[in-house]
């Protein structure tokens, strides 16, 4: 139960994290949402759809950046999520016991 509780902790830092990037991706450019779950794949681009990088590279880049790290974000909570089970599991185990 001690691991999962530490485990817990550490993936609450890492999501805090994650979240202070995102905030400051959201920053950079006007076009950026301030939405911190959403993908930006549905915001506009000067030009075609960002298949290449070729119209407007310096926010596409940023964007596919944020994105990235939108992913990780998801992926955090999804193991805090694991952890989370694992640690309530452990309190039922010992409540029971």
């Amino acid at each position: 139960m001690f691991t999962s509780a530490l485990l817990l902790t550490i993936c609450f830092f890492l999501f805090k994290y994650t979240v202070a990037w995102i905030k400051y991706y959201n920053k950079t450019d006007q076009r950026m949402p301030n939405s911190i779950w959403r993908y930006t794949c549905d915001y506009p681009v000067i030009g075609i759809r960002d298949i290449s990088d070729i119209d407007d590279k310096p926010f596409v880049r940023q964007r596919r950046k944020r994105n990235t790290i939108v992913t990780i974000m998801y992926f955090i909570v999804v193991l805090a999520f694991i952890f989370s089970l694992y640690f309530i599991s452990g309190l039922l185990v010992m409540i029971l016991d």
